[in-house]
């Protein structure tokens, strides 16, 4: 392994003695801005672009390249003819992802890591192992979208039962350590509805309602967790369900805490109907939610949209604008312009 620490010139090194090296042609034209190369890299890169003058694939090449990726990652066409030559000289892809496992783990946000290590699966296609490098990756960087973005490949490449068997638990899991991971949550939608995820003979109603559960609860934990009322949208939108279905669980979240309704030490509380499919939020929550509120105004447009009676289509438009009202002066004022766009929008939907 070619560690730039001990870098020799290659000019000094006998066996590249035939190859004179290329410098990088910067044209007629000076930089405003030139990069300052380090001389190891100048060096090292001026031989690459006599190599790749010359087209030449062998090992002298795999160590050249692996020297230059070392020290910059991101060079693509590096990797590229990387892996042209690893093919070409029929090296052992095992030990070429064996050093992936080094280069990947200190450069996880390198896309080019990523996509190497991607063609290496394609030859080698031994799926397994690979879930359990990436669970091991998230544990460094949980929300790294290559990371995700990599296992989302691996599942879809080699769709096979024993794969996808474990998803379910592992998104879980990373939800339980940080259940505002927005990239979990979008790898759980994949898992559930874009993968053809095998779990069992469940039909349309069974995948809703668990879904509907699993993050009602928790929505009822952390409420202002964007990522979860997108995924609840989500849910919906993909299953056909109307978001009228799921007023009674919005509603408590759009207003103001009401605290009569949490449980307290007290003998004389007053005693509430515990609905364990609508779960309230928790006593630390602020509220009310502007994802929430957003929500009841979707559900009051929703009906508009169905509804036949003027008054009444107009009755609900006026609630949801005032919902929008107080999200563009008070509780979003952020995106007041895209709040003022809603409510002309819904006033679209009174037909004079």
């Amino acid at each position: 392994m070619v560690s730039p620490e001990d870098h020799e010139p290659y000019g000094e090194k006998p066996e590249w003695s035939d190859i004179s090296p290329v410098p990088q042609d910067e044209g007629s034209f000076v930089p405003m801005a030139p990069i300052i190369y380090g001389d190891e890299y100048k060096d090292a890169t001026n031989y690459f672009r006599a190599i790749l003058k010359k087209g030449e694939q062998s090992k002298r090449v795999l160590d050249l390249t692996e020297h230059i990726i070392r020290m910059n990652p991101s060079h693509y066409t590096v990797w590229q003819y990387r892996y042209d030559t690893l093919l070409a000289v029929k090296s052992d892809l095992d030990a070429e992802l064996d050093m992936m496992n080094d280069i990947a783990s200190k450069h996880l946000k390198t896309y080019q890591v990523w996509h190497h290590r991607r063609l290496l699966l394609t030859h080698l296609r031994k799926p397994r192992p690979e879930l359990v490098f990436i669970a091991n990756a998230l544990q460094e960087d949980a929300k790294n979208y290559h990371t995700w973005a990599y296992r989302q490949w691996i599942l879809a490449e080699f769709n096979d039962d024993d794969l996808w068997a474990g998803e379910l638990a592992f998104v879980e899991k990373m939800l339980s350590e940080d259940l505002r991971n927005n990239s979990a949550w979008h790898h759980r939608f994949f898992v559930v509805f874009d993968s053809g995820v095998r779990t069992g003979d469940e039909d349309r109603e069974v995948v809703l309602k668990r879904e509907l559960s699993f993050t009602k609860e928790k929505l009822s934990m952390a409420p202002n967790n964007a990522s979860a009322w997108n995924f609840l949208r989500g849910v919906l939108e993909r299953t056909g369900t109307p978001f009228s279905t799921l007023e009674g669980f919005v509603i408590p979240y759009s207003r103001p805490l009401d605290r009569s309704t949490l449980p307290t030490a007290s003998s004389e509380a007053p005693v509430v109907d515990v609905d364990l499919e609508n779960p309230l939020p928790s006593p630390q929550s602020q509220l009310p939610c502007p994802q929430a509120i957003e929500f009841v105004a979707d559900i009051l447009e929703e009906k508009a949209a169905a509804g036949d009676e003027k008054e009444l289509v107009r009755s609900f438009v006026d609630q949801a604008n005032e919902l929008y009202k107080s999200l563009a002066t008070e509780y979003d004022t952020m995106r007041q312009r895209y709040w003022e766009f809603r409510q002309k929008e819904a006033s679209k939907l009174i037909v004079s």
